[in-house]
């Protein structure tokens, strides 16, 4: 699919960053190439959408994602957001960052926002974000992460060929998805900041982590909204689920084990806090101040 826009006013382009999309191209038919995207100071308006289906199937094509905010609302999806009624400032950012699923209706607008950018989404989460409604998905960009595995593009891979599914049902859907070349990136920053090897130490990086590196990619400067305050403060892991687990004992859980199915969020807050010392990153609802648990 590709979308071709009109600007009333001249056409600013967008800023190149390094992450990866999949679009399709036909052995037998024409190449569908982006080469260039536009921002209208007015807003951007639609002029052609072309789809194309190939006999033989799609081929992958590579191609990076082109998106700048000057502005970012990093929204997490922790129950310490409930209550501050921050909606509105969330809103006015330039681009809104969400991850997974975390919902924007069912009355969670006032205090999480309703308007969403771009979402950061982990391989096990793909089903649950095919339950939003359509007309919430269009205007947003997903960026989906997971193993090597289940992203290889040889047939055999999971997530890659739902992906491929879902961009021939869902054509208007701009879908991304982060390259093994990138996860290694990813890796490697950790290890950078940490001194701690993710693959030895039998842990994979969150979303949050992610997502808050691919903000420190596209964004000027970020406003992140959800970290943990210390323990007197107890709050649901998941602001959507306010019967689920405990924020900190969900934390402190992962932090400590060793089994090779969980996340360093307790080590991924604190280079976030340090980054946040040199990058123009601010926190929000609550501001972090310590220690996440």
């Amino acid at each position: 699919v590709l979308s071709l826009w009109s600007c009333p006013s001249v056409p600013v382009p967008l800023v190149l960053s390094p992450l990866v999309l999949s679009l399709w191209s036909c052995p037998s038919g024409p190449l569908l190439l982006v080469l260039s995207l536009w921002s209208c100071p007015s807003g951007p308006v639609p002029l052609v959408l072309s789809l194309w289906s190939c006999p033989s199937g799609p081929l992958p094509l590579v191609l990076p994602l082109k998106m700048h905010c000057r502005s970012c609302a990093l929204v997490t999806s922790s129950g310490h957001l409930m209550g501050g009624g921050r909606g509105e400032e969330i809103d006015r950012a330039e681009c809104v960052i969400r991850m997974n699923d975390a919902p924007t209706a069912l009355g969670y607008g006032r205090d999480v926002g309703r308007r969403t950018s771009l979402r950061v989404i982990a391989h096990s989460s793909m089903q649950r974000v095919l339950n939003i409604t359509f007309s919430s998905l269009q205007d947003t960009v997903f960026i989906f992460w997971g193993p090597s595995s289940y992203m290889r593009r040889d047939g055999k891979g999971l997530v890659y060929n739902n992906l491929r599914l879902m961009n021939q049902v869902l054509p208007k859907l701009k879908v991304y998805m982060i390259s093994r070349q990138k996860m290694l990136q990813f890796d490697e920053l950790f290890k950078k900041e940490t001194g701690k090897d993710r693959r030895i130490s039998n842990s994979w990086l969150s979303t949050g982590w992610f997502t808050m590196t691919i903000a420190m990619e596209l964004c000027d400067r970020i406003n992140v909204y959800g970290m943990p305050q210390p323990p007197s403060s107890p709050s649901p892991y998941h602001y959507y689920e306010p019967l689920g687990p405990e924020e900190c004992a969900m934390y402190i859980s992962h932090e400590r084990d060793r089994s090779g199915s969980h996340h360093r969020f307790i080590t991924e807050k604190r280079v976030f806090t340090s980054w946040a010392r040199t990058f123009n990153i601010h926190f929000y609802q609550p501001p972090l101040t310590a220690d996440p648990c």
